[in-house]
This record gives structure tokens, C-alpha cells and sequence, in this order.
């Protein structure tokens, strides 16, 4: 990618979806939202090198498939999309003079098990509408556990040469493997006034993801990407009739340590803060 590329990453990998109680229970359930970021990195990598106005729509709409008593207690499928539209130097501002700068795709197969295991398996297609990267195509496996802390394990997989996240930046030319290790602990904020999350998570490139070039001139491979820790809160918005839906007001702000590779795409810089605000839907 040029400059810069993206879960942040989440509804599935790539920005963030924030869950709440389904006003509307039953096979399907949408979540979406818009998120205002004061800067865009994706798993440590600045995708901006003169930010202004960043902008983050998504949707995903998630199907249950399955319920039971047995070994596999669940089993779903999320489809959905996530955006990032930007007015700085790699949106309007910048050489393709188009705001859409990423669009993303994506489906999931969630299966769940006993003692609150969860394993997502999906694909997702990292698309640049402006021409700022080339498209990254990715196999993704997610482990997660419900518990106080909820640590999860994820792994990503690199498909195609013609597309890697580290490209623009460090001249890497083969496909890389991804793995992010995490956890997300929450609190309720007094009488159900809002809700505190504290998400920590390292990034680390297992094969060819974190590439660069070293004061030799030689072509490097980093494991260390990012370690990111983060808070978030999330007020539910209680004036909205349940009829449409689950709505909130989130604002946060994640301090990045950065990695070699990663430093080197964030003018030399080896931390960053970055803000966040947002509404979400739950329906």
C-alpha cells in the first residue's frame, strides 16, 4: 500500500463493534456505526501521513444458524463491510483526490463450544476505492473465551503477493502471517450509566509482515509490531424506543508502543495516542 493501509480493526478485523442487549432477538442481528478517529493505524501501521477528517462506517449483519446442547453449542454467519473516508493526505487531500480511501468485505463462521470457546474463521478483502493500496486478501482464524479478562488469539494470513500490509512502507514482497494476542476486561460505570473496557493487545508479524530496510540496506523481518492498551466507554443512549433499536455514544483512546517496522511509517515516532468517538446500533 501506498503511505499507509487498516480492526483497526473489528467487526470481524478491521473497526470496532460494540456490542450491547439485542432489542430484537432472533436469527438475525444487525450492528453498525460511525467512528470519528484522530488517526488511522491498522495493527501499528499509519495509514495517514497528514490526517484531517477520518471517518469509519460499518455494518454487519449477523445470522444464527445453530443452537444446541452438544459439544458445538452454536454456530453463525456475519456478513459485513467497514470503511474509512479521509480528507487528509490519503483521502481528498492526497494525490488520488478521492475520499474513499478503504472499503472492506468480509464473512465470518463463528462456531461455539463449551466453557465460553468461540472460533471465528473468516475472509476478508481489503479494497482501496482511491487507489491508495493495493487489495489485500486475507484468511483470518479468531479464539476467543468468555471470562473476566476475555483474551483471544488471532492469526492472519496473508493470500495474495500482489497485496501486503507492509508494502508501502517497508518494500516487503511476499505474504506475510499475522498474529495478535489480547485481552478485553470490562466494568459497568454506576447504576448502568455506561460501561468501561480496557483492551490490550500485541501485534506480532510471524513471517514476512513486519518487513523493512535496515541501516545496511538489508531487508528485515520484525516480529514485534505493536503493543496497543486502550480505553473505552460506552454510554448506552436510553431515550430511543427499543423499536429501533440498541443505540450508544462510545469515546476512547489507545496509546500504541511501536515496533521498528512500524516506527519507521510513523515519522520515526515509536508512540502515539489516538482518540476515538462514535454511535453505535444494535438491532
Amino acid at each position: 500500500m501506498v503511505v499507509v493501509l487498516t480492526v483497526g480493526t473489528w467487526v470481524g478485523a478491521a473497526g470496532t463493534a460494540y456490542a450491547q442487549s439485542d432489542p430484537n432477538p432472533g436469527a438475525l442481528t444487525f450492528t453498525g456505526g460511525f467512528d470519528l478517529p484522530t488517526l488511522y493505524f491498522f495493527r501499528g501501521i499509519r495509514q495517514e501521513s497528514d490526517a484531517a477528517l477520518t471517518m469509519w462506517p460499518f455494518g454487519d449483519l449477523g445470522i444464527a444458524l445453530y443452537s444446541g446442547d452438544g459439544g458445538l453449542k452454536s454456530a453463525s454467519v456475519n456478513v459485513g463491510v467497514w470503511n474509512s473516508l479521509h480528507t487528509g493526505s490519503s483521502g481528498s487531500d492526497g494525490p488520488s483526490g478521492g475520499l474513499h480511501y478503504e472499503e472492506d468485505f468480509y464473512t465470518t463462521l463463528g462456531l461455539g463450544f463449551g466453557g465460553g470457546i468461540t472460533l471465528g474463521t473468516t475472509y476478508m478483502a481489503l479494497t482501496s476505492p482511491n487507489a491508495m493500496f493495493a487489495t489485500v486478501k486475507e484468511l483470518q482464524f479468531k479464539v476467543s473465551k468468555a471470562h473476566m479478562l476475555n483474551p483471544y488469539g488471532f492469526l492472519a494470513f496473508e493470500l495474495s503477493d500482489d497485496g501486503q500490509a507492509d508494502g508501502g512502507h517497508t518494500f516487503g514482497g511476499s505474504k506475510g502471517t499475522y498474529l495478535e494476542l489480547g485481552v478485553g476486561p470490562s466494568w459497568p460505570l454506576g447504576d448502568g450509566i455506561a460501561t468501561l473496557a480496557v483492551p490490550v493487545k500485541l501485534g506480532l508479524g510471524l513471517s514476512n509482515y513486519y518487513e523493512r530496510i535496515d541501516d545496511a540496506g538489508d531487508l528485515t523481518d520484525d516480529t514485534f509490531g505493536f503493543f496497543d492498551i486502550g480505553g473505552l466507554v460506552t454510554f448506552p443512549l436510553k431515550g430511543i424506543p427499543s423499536s429501533f433499536g440498541s443505540w450508544n455514544f462510545h469515546a476512547g483512546l489507545d496509546l500504541l508502543m511501536l515496533g521498528d517496522a512500524t516506527k519507521s511509517a510513523n515519522e520515526d515516532e515509536s508512540t502515539k495516542a489516538v482518540f476515538l468517538f462514535g454511535i453505535g446500533l444494535t438491532y
